[in-house]
């Protein structure tokens, strides 16, 4: 998934690419369970720059106002992809509460 942090803010946006429906299960997972884990790993043929790290957090859904203008912003300027073709949304706003990892 495609997402921006802003200090302990996590956001990622639905957006524009194809998919079968608009009513994702991770929306519906989450309007039931807000607890969530995202997990971020970097692959390198160079083991020695291997890393990841996990962030558990407390999500909601941003369907307009402030949040989605924030998500909208932050990933347009991080991924040149959304310049010309912002995310509609609705955003997923995590707020990290713990935090771990490793690098190699």
């Amino acid at each position: 998934m495609t997402f921006a942090v802003d200090g302990v803010t996590i956001y990622t946006a639905v957006d524009h690419k194809p998919k079968r429906s608009r009513d994702l299960h991770r929306l519906s997972n989450i309007a039931r369970d807000p607890r969530v884990t995202l997990l971020v790993q970097d692959y390198s043929d160079d083991w020695t720059a291997l890393w990841w790290c996990r962030l558990e957090g407390e999500a909601r859904i941003a369907g307009e106002g402030a949040d989605l203008d924030r998500a909208t912003r932050l990933l347009q300027a991080k991924y040149r992809q959304y310049e010309g073709k912002p995310p509609r949304g609705p955003a997923i706003v995590i707020a990290v509460t713990a935090a771990s990892g490793w690098r190699a």
